[in-house]
């Protein structure tokens, strides 16, 4: 535990935040007491949207519902309670959503121990099986706060036509479809034309910050959490949000803020093992897509344990998250400078609040993200003319390497070479458009790079990073070098009623996301494995040879 940890707790509505102190005070000038002067906390919670100046005020106009949204999402639990009794008999729990849509679900049911199968993928292997398990008991809940998420609508199209397959009739098939929804998109009226029960979700909030929304609720409750929990503790933190003093989310955004700006940027996310399961890959996002634009931004990098490599370095701040502490429990996990412990529901809220803060400091508009589009506008134009031919550099067993010119002509070399640019302040972000569970391995290529580099290594799913870290990738500072993995497909699947198939969109968001990286004259070096085992295993070796 790091000795910053003995320093003063900030505690409210049982969520301490320790260390925070000490990072603000190493800064020249107290990011706190300059937040306090602008009376920034009280203004905050009384949701002034003038707070990121007047590009953002627009945007924040209508997107500052999350303060709040814990208390009017009390009106969805008589909903809710009927719901998860009339669907009773459909114990197997399939959350279709993406980034916002999917990531605060899965941290509540992993922490809560509740069953929860999550389907935020384009991998056909990975939604086949889906697809093969317990049909005939699965109720699929179809989240997408605008309601044209290609691949949410993708996951809905290829449910509905297995219900049918299986001999349901239109009827019978929509008794397995919840649809989770802003009001007015274009979701909501498919959902109606489905004849699925539908609830509208709180349209001032934005989708990394819905997790006390019906996003979050929803799926949460048919997985048999007792969602008024995470709303009673999220309201009791909020009592907190105006002060200036035992406020937890002033002292968590304040930290944020004062390392940011005084450079320490990048923010190493772990778990201590106290119960908060998963809270890292949900904050990854809020931090990303929040503060990445503009050429600015914090970069979170989720450890797999306290102890994994990327843990420290001179532009590092640890945080350390879990569960409420007990008798004798001491904060923090590791080489922690900042450790917070408390209920779910209001690490949720305070986190957000904290995000919020630091998008003050660093002068950026927390919700916006307008760097996202572009991989997907080039996804839909490869859809329709066909992707770019492409030759690989060269070959080495269940590899093929697509590198720059001017790489090394061996696996290990250029992925060595890769690592060598990225110089004193460069990034590399590793991402895997593979199958989640099927190719999990392949997320071991984090430690191995970052214990052989010394500098930031993420690792993000595709396409799911593609809703989350994909905009700091495009707008934050442009210093990262981008690995990008993908996997031949051999049992491939349809999408129904679109004439393409879910390889075929997988490969094109893999392809539209190089072409928006490329364009930031960043490295772009792609592997992509012939046969999947084979080539993780390979990667992997050459990873562990990368070392010096």
């Amino acid at each position: 535990m790091s000795d910053l940890l003995a320093g003063p707790v900030e505690v409210a509505a049982g969520l301490g935040v320790h260390g925070a102190d000490a990072v603000d005070g190493s800064a020249p000038a107290s990011v706190r007491q300059a937040l306090v002067a602008r009376d920034v906390p009280a203004r905050l919670a009384a949701k002034d949207p003038t707070l990121w100046g007047a590009d953002a005020e627009a945007t924040a106009k209508i997107r500052l519902g999350w303060v709040d949204t814990h208390r009017r999402g009390r009106e969805l639990l008589p909903q809710l309670a009927e719901l998860v009794e009339e669907l009773a008999d459909l114990d197997h729990v399939v959350l279709a959503g993406m980034g916002g849509s999917s990531l605060a679900p899965e941290v509540i049911a992993r922490s809560l121990g509740r069953p929860l199968t999550v389907l935020d993928t384009t991998d056909p292997g990975q939604v086949r099986a889906a697809l093969a398990d317990r049909l005939e008991r699965t109720v699929v809940v179809v989240a997408s706060k605008s309601g044209g998420t290609v691949e949410t609508d993708s996951h809905r199209r290829a449910y509905w036509q297995a219900f049918l397959d299986a001999g349901m009739s239109e009827a019978e098939a929509a008794r397995h479809f919840v649809v989770v929804t802003d009001p007015g998109s274009p979701l909501e009226a498919t959902a109606t034309e489905m004849g699925v029960v539908t609830i509208l979700a709180d349209p001032e909030v934005g989708g990394r910050y819905s997790a006390l929304t019906a996003f979050g609720l929803v799926p949460s409750a048919l997985a048999g959490v007792a969602v008024t929990d995470l709303l009673d503790d999220a309201d009791a933190l909020a009592e907190s949000l105006g002060r200036d003093r035992d406020n937890p989310g002033l002292a968590l955004g304040a930290a944020l803020g004062a390392a940011a700006t005084t450079g320490r940027a990048t923010v190493a996310l772990t778990a201590d093992g106290t119960g908060v399961d998963g809270l890292g890959d949900w904050a990854e996002q809020l931090l990303a897509e929040s503060t990445g634009k503009g050429g600015v931004g914090i970069l979170p990098v989720v450890l797999e344990s306290p102890d994994a490599p990327g843990a420290s370095g001179p532009d590092v701040l640890t945080v350390s998250y879990g569960g409420a502490l007990g008798p004798g429990q001491a904060p923090g996990a590791g080489v922690a400078d900042v450790a917070v412990n408390g209920p779910l529901g209001a690490h949720f809220l305070a986190w957000e609040y904290a995000t919020a803060l630091a998008g003050v400091v660093l002068g950026v508009d927390p919700f916006d993200q307008p760097n996202v589009a572009e991989s997907k506008e080039n996804t839909a134009r490869i859809l329709a003319a066909g992707p770019p031919p492409e030759a690989p550099s060269f070959t080495e067993g269940a590899v093929e390497v697509y590198a720059p010119a001017g790489a090394p002509g061996d696996l290990a070399g250029v992925l060595r070479w890769l690592l060598d640019g990225l110089g004193e302040d460069g990034y590399l972000a590793v991402t895997a458009y593979l199958d989640r569970l099927g190719d999990a391995a392949v997320a071991g290529l984090r430690p191995l790079l970052a214990r052989a580099t010394g500098r930031p290594v993420t690792f993000g799913w595709g396409p799911r990073y593609l809703h989350s870290t994909g905009q700091y990738h495009k707008g934050g500072p442009r210093v990262g070098s981008y690995l990008q993995v993908t996997g031949a497909v051999t049992d491939d699947l349809p999408v129904p009623g679109r004439p393409y198939t879910f390889g075929e969109l997988q490969a094109a968001q893999a392809a539209g996301d190089r072409q928006a990286l490329a364009g930031r004259e960043r490295p772009v070096l792609r592997l992509h494995l012939t046969e999947r085992a084979a080539g993780v295993a390979q990667l992997l070796d050459a990873a562990g040879r990368t070392r010096t």
